[in-house]
Parts: structure tokens; C-alpha cells; sequence
């Protein structure tokens, strides 16, 4: 390991200019890849934020008594995809509706707002299927007149949140492709000019172990110091965007320890096709 190390830094000194081109290059990918990440995240956080709001409201036939009320709101609260479920009844209606609408508080009468019971799912409970199935079993009540819970809103809502989920995914797979042919690519011109010691090296006996080693531990530090500036890069980024545009959340202290190590596997992986392939090529010519 310790002549492996060494063997890397002897590359970096020999060739500088090669080195910080390919780590720059890492950087800037996996820059772009991060700012891709933190629009995804908030996004996501966003959308969470408007879930949370997402409620079903179950509105009573006029006259229902208290007792039929409670009878929903029992038979709620037993459902393992409710959270909470609270009774509004016509007169705390009418105040509601008084505080929220002042201007039309003077021709509100308590005979035009009905009594409600309101419904509020658990997190991962909200999607379209589970509010219609709930919205269903309400429905089945017969002090329960009409269930509302925006259906189509609620549809769109999680049709915005795979479509960006699937977005992230395939950009995640793109960028890391990218990662990988530039690692590679150094690789082999480092290879390239060095084939003439690897041939001595065989000769005398080095195994491809041996060989590989050095260009792997290479491909990983330029991975993780290509990581450590993207993240540096990404979180100068959102402080300018917080700063003078809105408020945005960035990467957890587990994200960011993340994205370093998948650009440690990034380079291991890239410098490992990349030697297995140019050392069989040099192997061949020799």
C-alpha cells in the first residue's frame, strides 16, 4: 500500500496539469449532478409541505346528531391510515368561516354551514388510492351527505412528485456515467504514458495486482476530491440563490457524506475498467 501510495504521487508530480484536469472535470460533473440533487430536494420538500395540508373533509346531513357524529369519528380514528380525525360542528363552522371571511361575516347565517368531519392521513397515507378508499368508507355512513378532498388536485400532486422522482433518477445515472468515462479516460492516458515502465515492471515480476493498485487509489482520490468540491461548489451555489432569489434547503451532513463516498465509487469503478482494459491492451502489445 505504501508503494502504491507513493507510486501516486510520483503520477501527480510527473503529470500535474493531467491530474487536476480530470479531477476539475470530476468536480464539475458531479457540480452539476448536485445542483440537479438540491432542485430534486426541494421539490420534494416543497410537495411535502403541501401534503401535509392534504385532508379529507366528510360534510354531515343537515339535522345529524352529535351521536351520529361521534359514530364516524370513532370508526375513523380505528383505521390504520388515519392519524387524526376531529368533528366541526356548524356553529364552530360559522366562526371559522366568520374569522377567515370578515367581510362577508354580517350575512353568514349558522343554517348555511353544515357540520363536518375532518380527516387527516398519515405520512406515506396520502396517496390518490388511499384517500379515494377512505373517502369511501365515509361515503358509507348515512349521517355523512358528501366527501371532499380535491381528487384531481391530489392527483397531480403525486403525478408532480414521480414524474421528478423518476427526473432525478435517470439525470443521477447520467452524470454518474459521465463520472466514470472521464476518470477512465485519465486513467488510460496516465496508462498511455507510462506503458513502457509497466512492461519493465512485468518483466521483473509485478502482478496485475500490483500494477492496478496505484491507478486505483488514484481514481478514488480524484473521486472524493472531486466529491469535496462539488459539495463546496453546490453549497456556495445555494447560499448565493438563498441569499438573492428565495430560500432553499441544502444537503443533510448524511447527503453530503453520500455524495463524497459515491464519488469514491465513482473513481474506484472508472479506474478499474479503465486498467482492466488498457493493462490487457499493453499485456497484448508487449
Amino acid at each position: 500500500m505504501r508503494l502504491a501510495l507513493r507510486e501516486v504521487l510520483l503520477a501527480f508530480r510527473r503529470a500535474p496539469v493531467l491530474a487536476l484536469l480530470g479531477i476539475t472535470t470530476i468536480a464539475f460533473s458531479l457540480f452539476a449532478f448536485g445542483l440537479f440533487g438540491l432542485v430534486a430536494i426541494n421539490i420534494r420538500s416543497a410537495l411535502r409541505e403541501v401534503e401535509n395540508r392534504v385532508e379529507i373533509r366528510a360534510f354531515l346531513t343537515e339535522g345529524a346528531s352529535d351521536s351520529a357524529a361521534s359514530e364516524v369519528v370513532v370508526a375513523m380514528q380505528r383505521l390504520p391510515q388515519v392519524a387524526d380525525v376531529g368533528y366541526v360542528s356548524p356553529d364552530s363552522a360559522l366562526e371559522r368561516a366568520r374569522a377567515e371571511l370578515a367581510e362577508f361575516r354580517d350575512v353568514m347565517d349558522s343554517t348555511v354551514l353544515p357540520g363536518s368531519i375532518e380527516v387527516r392521513l398519515k405520512e406515506g397515507a396520502r396517496d390518490p388510492e388511499t384517500m379515494r378508499t377512505i373517502s369511501g368508507k365515509l361515503t358509507a355512513f348515512p349521517a355523512v351527505d358528501d366527501v371532499r378532498y380535491g381528487q384531481e388536485w391530489v392527483e397531480k400532486l403525486y403525478r408532480i412528485r414521480t414524474i421528478a422522482g423518476v427526473a432525478g433518477s435517470g439525470l443521477a445515472v447520467v452524470f454518474a456515467l459521465v463520472a466514470v468515462i472521464i476518470i477512465g479516460a485519465t486513467i488510460r492516458m496516465a496508462i498511455l504514458a507510462r506503458t513502457r515502465e509497466i512492461e519493465i515492471m512485468r518483466m521483473v515480476g509485478a502482478t496485475n495486482g500490483f500494477v492496478r493498485l496505484p491507478y486505483l487509489i488514484d481514481g478514488v482520490l480524484k473521486g472524493v476530491t472531486g466529491g469535496v468540491l462539488a459539495v463546496l461548489l453546490a453549497y456556495a451555489a445555494n447560499s448565493v440563490i438563498s441569499r438573492n432569489l428565495v430560500v432553499t434547503q441544502f444537503f443533510s451532513a448524511q447527503q453530503i457524506a453520500l455524495g463524497i463516498a459515491a464519488g469514491a465509487l465513482i473513481g474506484f469503478v472508472g479506474s478499474w475498467f479503465s486498467v482492466d482494459r488498457q493493462l490487457r491492451q499493453v499485456w497484448r502489445d508487449a
